[in-house]
């Protein structure tokens, strides 16, 4: 019997190190499948699953857990891919990467822009004016509302939600690229070519660029109190007629396995 109590108390002693000593994985997302392939083929150990419409694949890089996640297009399927990682795997970091339209006049395709913030730019409200006075979208206001979270029940209100600083400084300081820099995302259910309204956002809001994704991600991460980075490449700007180029999506993939490599190495 005294044996049998020496043997479970070991075992507990050992599974109880295992436990706290094992690290908390790092969560990187892309919406669409050119946004994660690259990253999915750099995990070792890989293993896919998939939760109602989204997946993930669960593996390894240098020895440390990663978990690469499809979050698919948009505001809603990016909040509903970034819960379902957060409950699922319970993640150390999120990074929110991919591809992005160019707001900002100094930017070209293949710039890469860490978010200092992002948020909600497709939440409006406008104020009442008669039918004859016609629609008049620079008057709308941003409708922060929507970035409402809960903390102990009350009501904690945002206009924007900042990627983790010490995450930004990291990646402007030790990760190599032609050309990188901190700046405002937009986030919406919207693909903007009007350079009229481009310059008016980046005007009004300082945008250096807008996707579909980042703020979403970045919202249910704040309400996790999960570290957040938001990390995108612009990959068509209408201020200089560049379209889309799918290529630019490997880039900015490789540019965060090398976030991720230098940040395993650090923790080692």
């Amino acid at each position: 019997m005294q044996y049998l109590r020496y043997f479970l108390a070991s075992l507990f002693t050992l599974v109880s190190f295992s436990l706290a000593a094992a690290p908390k994985p790092i969560v990187l997302q892309g919406a669409m499948d050119v946004e994660v392939n690259y990253m999915v083929e750099q995990l070792q150990n890989k293993q896919e699953v998939t939760f109602g419409s989204w997946t993930f694949w669960t593996g390894t890089i240098d020895d440390y857990p990663v978990i690469v996640s499809r979050t698919e297009v948009g505001i809603a399927n990016a909040s509903a891919s970034t819960t379902l990682a957060i409950e699922k795997f319970s993640p150390g970091m999120i990074i929110n990467q991919g591809t992005s339209g160019g707001h900002d006049p100094e930017l070209y395709r293949g710039d890469i822009v860490l978010a200092v913030k992002s948020f909600n730019m497709g939440a409006n409200r406008s104020e009442f004016s008669k039918v004859e006075e016609g629609i008049q979208p620079e008057k709308w206001k941003n409708f922060t509302v929507t970035m409402r979270l809960r903390e102990d029940n009350k009501f904690v209100e945002h206009d924007a939600f900042y990627s983790t600083p010490e995450l930004v400084d990291f990646a402007y300081k030790n990760v190599k690229h032609p050309a990188q820099g901190k700046g405002v995302i937009g986030t919406a259910d919207e693909w903007n070519r009007e350079v009229a309204r481009i310059n008016w956002l980046h005007k009004t809001y300082q945008t250096a660029a807008e996707e579909m994704e980042s703020s979403s991600a970045a919202l249910v991460a704040e309400a996790y109190k999960v570290p957040f980075i938001g990390i995108r490449i612009l990959s068509n700007t209408d201020l200089h007629n560049q379209d889309f180029d799918p290529a630019t999506a490997i880039t900015n993939q490789k540019y965060v396995i090398d976030f991720v490599k230098q940040w395993i190495a650090k923790q080692k």
